[in-house]
């Protein structure tokens, strides 16, 4: 072993980083390729928020400075205002609000609070392929629980209790899910609840989707607005997606009083706080009308279709469930390959198009890739022309 090596420690060697970030990379580094790897959205962030900040930095002489470590007590109440208008729940900006770097800080914030080595967090199969590296970085235990394909990526809840052990502290849920596309219905997520209450554990529930659920807006149902839950709930929401403010690092959570306190420990001793510039554009967005949300929807509609219809086209090398809800579709290859991260680094060195390979999101994601479809429409063209000719039938 390199001197260098020994000094790092086993949960970070353990680990590799997020295939999806890798494929962006090497997607960056090849020249003339097109990436449908990385859920990054096409759109700017709108104009009433950057007018909103622009005012600001000219106004506001503290803007440049730290703020207290759980937010603006401003952007506090209104995240409490927002969550009681989308939930019916009531949270006190105080004791239950803490506003974060973005959903991943504020995940990995709460994993370093719940997870003792060994411990298990109970996570979908396929699920959030940075969620399993944040808990083995804690020194814990992604546990796998397979979705149903055969059902369009559905929860099998039946098989949940038989996940629990003495060491299990939480189960993680995204709907729509990433990278599925699955909304998960009330019907299962109730379930799930009732599940976590009888064995005592937390539920986590990333919430970055919720607004792009196109004709199946009715089917979403946000766990958190069950009021016998709170105190088994942290909800986190975050301004990325539904904001296209991803590069803000911008999000909130809402955990019962006794977690906030412990997540700010946390948050204090590797973040001190989430920047206030960010808070301040957070605040425009929440306090102003969302005016972009249905432009955001419609376009992502369209290329939800587009990349359906483009799929539909080489059926000899994938097969698909069509997503409902976030946008990311999540394609089982068909045609002969080895395993889904050589046919990924294949497709980019051959054809130049990156897909993200489906091992990063669990067992279950073997033989599969994702691929994101909230990049240009040009770029989904160009992506399925060129495999469509890497592929003739």
């Amino acid at each position: 072993m390199e001197k260098n090596e020994a000094w790092v420690s086993r949960c970070v060697s353990g680990i590799a980083i997020s295939a999806i970030k890798e494929m962006a990379m090497r997607s960056a580094a090849t020249q003339g390729a097109v990436s449908l790897s990385w859920g990054l959205p096409s759109f700017r962030t709108p104009e009433p928020i950057r007018r909103a900040v622009a005012e600001q930095l000219e106004a506001d002489p503290d803007i440049g400075k730290y703020a207290l470590p759980d937010g603006l007590p401003e952007l506090r109440r209104a995240v409490a205002r927002e969550h009681l208008a989308q939930t019916g729940i009531e949270a006190d900006p105080d004791r239950n609000v803490m506003i974060t770097a973005g959903n991943m800080q504020g995940l990995n914030a709460l994993f370093h609070v719940i997870t003792d080595p060994g411990d298990e967090i109970i996570v979908t199969d396929p699920g959030f392929a940075s969620h399993f590296q944040q808990i083995r970085l804690c020194g814990g235990r992604p546990v796998h629980w397979e979705m149903d394909e055969s059902r369009g990526w559905s929860l099998d809840v039946e098989a949940l209790p038989g996940l629990v052990t003495d060491r299990t502290k939480a189960i993680v849920l995204v709907s729509p899910s990433n990278p599925t596309g699955k909304i998960f219905s009330e019907q299962e997520l109730r379930r799930v609840g009732e599940i976590a209450l009888a064995h005592d554990l937390l539920i986590l529930l990333d919430d970055p989707y919720c607004h792009f659920t196109y004709e199946n807006r009715a089917r979403y149902f946000n766990l958190a607005s069950v009021a016998e839950l709170s105190g088994h709930i942290a909800y986190l929401f975050t301004f990325s997606k539904t904001y296209a403010m991803s590069g803000w690092r911008l999000g909130y959570m809402i955990v019962p009083e006794a977690l906030k306190r412990q997540v700010l420990k946390v948050h204090d001793a590797t973040i001190i706080c989430t920047p206030r510039i960010s808070q301040v554009a957070g605040l425009a967005a929440l306090t102003g009308e969302p005016t972009h949300l249905a432009a955001f929807e419609e376009i992502l509609a369209r290329r939800r279709q587009l990349i359906c219809d483009r799929l539909d086209r080489v059926p000899h090398v994938f097969r698909y469930h069509k997503p409902e809800g976030a946008y990311y579709v999540f394609p089982g290859i068909v045609v002969r390959h080895e395993d889904s991260v050589a046919f990924s680094i294949g497709l980019l060195e051959a054809a130049g198009v990156a897909v993200t390979p489906g091992r990063a999101f669990g067992p279950s994601g073997e033989h599969h890739v994702r691929m994101a479809y909230c990049v240009s429409e040009e770029t989904i063209e160009t992506a399925f022309d060129r495999i469509e000719r890497h592929f003739p039938r």
